[in-house]
C-alpha cells in the first residue's frame, strides 16, 4: 500500500483509540461534566492537535503542516459559534445536564462520518472542475457579510423538517428513562427524548458543513490534511461546550470574528489564480482576527459588568 493509504489507515485507528478512550474511560458513566473537568479535557484535545501538527511538520514539512494548523482553527471557530445552537436544542429539551455529554458524543461521532465524504466530494470536485472553488468563495464572502450585517436570529428545534418526519412514523416517550435511546412499552417501541435530541444534533451539523467545509477547502485541498483538522475540531467540540457554556455569552464580538474570517477565506479563494496567499500569511490573519474579537468580548463583558455595579437596579415599589 501507498504511504498515503498508510497514514488514513493510522490515522482512522488513532482516532477510534481517542473515541473508545472518551466514551469507556474518561466518561464511562453519565454525569455532569464540570468546568475543571472540561478545561483539562480541552487542553487535552488541543493539545493533541499541536502534538499531531508537530508530526506532521516532521513526516511532511512546513506547508503542510502551517496549512493544517490554519484550518484548524478555522474550524475550531466554526465550531465555537456552534455552541450557541448547542445550548438553544439542550434547553428547548430540557436535556437533562448528566445526558449532555451522550448527546454530543454520538452526535459528533456521526459529525465525524458525514464530514469525512463531504471533504471527499468537494475535493474531488474542485479538482475535477476547478472553477466550482470561485462558486465556494464567493458563498464564504456572502454568507460572511450576511453574518455582520443580520441580527441575532431565534432558532426554533420543534421546526427541524428531520424531527417533525420522524415524530410522524416513531412514537416518543415523555421522559429521558435513565439515557436510554428505545424503550418497549405495552409491546411497543417507542424512541426517548435523548434521541431525538441526537437526531436534532446531527441535521443541524449538515447546515453547519454548509459553510464548514468550503472554509477548510480554502485553506487546503489535501483531502488527508482538511480531514484531520476537522477531526480535531469536533473532538475538541464537547469539552469546550462545557468549559464555556457559562460565559459563551459575554464573547460579543466573536461572531464578527467569524464573520470576517469567512469573508477573509472567502476571498483567498476568489484570488487563488490571481494572487494567491500563503498558509503562513492565512495563519497569521485569522489568529490575529480571532484575538481581537476575543479581547474585545471580555473589554465589553467587563465595561459592562462595572456599569452594572456603578449603576444598580433600582428595587421595584409595590
Amino acid at each position: 500500500m501507498s504511504a498515503q493509504a498508510w497514514f488514513w489507515i493510522g490515522f482512522i485507528v488513532f482516532m477510534i483509540a481517542l473515541l473508545a478512550l472518551d466514551l469507556f474511560v474518561l466518561n464511562r458513566k453519565s454525569h455532569i461534566i464540570k468546568p475543571r473537568e472540561a478545561l483539562l479535557q480541552t487542553a487535552m484535545w488541543v493539545s493533541l492537535a499541536l502534538i499531531f501538527c508537530v508530526g506532521i511538520y516532521f513526516i511532511r514539512g512546513s506547508g503542510p503542516a502551517v496549512e493544517f494548523l490554519t484550518a484548524y482553527l478555522v474550524e475550531y471557530s466554526l465550531s465555537v459559534d456552534n455552541l450557541f445552537v448547542f445550548l438553544i436544542i439542550f434547553s428547548y429539551f430540557r436535556v437533562p445536564p448528566q445526558h449532555e455529554h451522550k448527546v454530543l458524543f454520538w452526535g459528533i461521532l456521526g459529525a465525524l462520518i458525514m464530514r469525512i465524504s463531504f471533504i471527499l466530494a468537494g475535493v474531488t470536485l474542485i479538482q475535477k472542475i476547478h472553477w466550482v472553488i470561485y462558486i465556494f468563495g464567493a458563498f464564504l464572502v456572502l454568507i460572511g457579510i450576511k453574518m455582520i450585517f443580520s441580527q441575532d436570529e431565534e432558532i426554533h428545534p420543534e421546526k427541524n423538517p428531520a424531527l417533525r418526519l420522524f415524530r410522524r412514523f416513531i412514537p416518543v416517550s415523555k421522559d429521558y428513562e435513565d439515557g436510554k435511546f428505545l424503550i418497549k412499552q405495552a409491546g411497543k417501541w417507542f424512541a426517548t427524548p435523548l434521541l431525538v435530541v441526537i437526531l436534532v444534533i446531527e441535521t443541524t451539523d449538515v447546515v453547519f458543513a454548509v459553510d464548514s467545509i468550503p472554509a477548510v477547502l480554502s485553506i487546503t485541498l489535501n483531502s488527508f490534511i482538511a480531514y484531520t483538522s476537522n477531526v480535531f475540531a469536533i473532538l475538541g467540540l464537547r469539552s469546550l461546550f462545557f468549559a464555556l457554556s457559562g460565559i459563551m455569552r459575554m464573547f460579543h464580538y466573536l461572531k464578527y470574528g467569524i464573520s470576517i474570517i469567512l469573508v477573509f477565506v472567502g476571498a483567498k479563494m476568489l484570488l487563488s489564480k490571481i494572487y494567491p496567499i500563503p498558509s503562513w500569511i492565512a495563519l497569521c490573519v485569522i489568529v490575529s482576527i480571532l484575538g481581537i474579537s476575543v479581547i474585545a468580548s471580555i473589554i465589553k463583558a467587563r465595561r459592562e459588568q462595572n456599569r452594572g455595579k456603578d449603576h444598580p437596579a433600582e428595587p421595584q415599589k409595590s
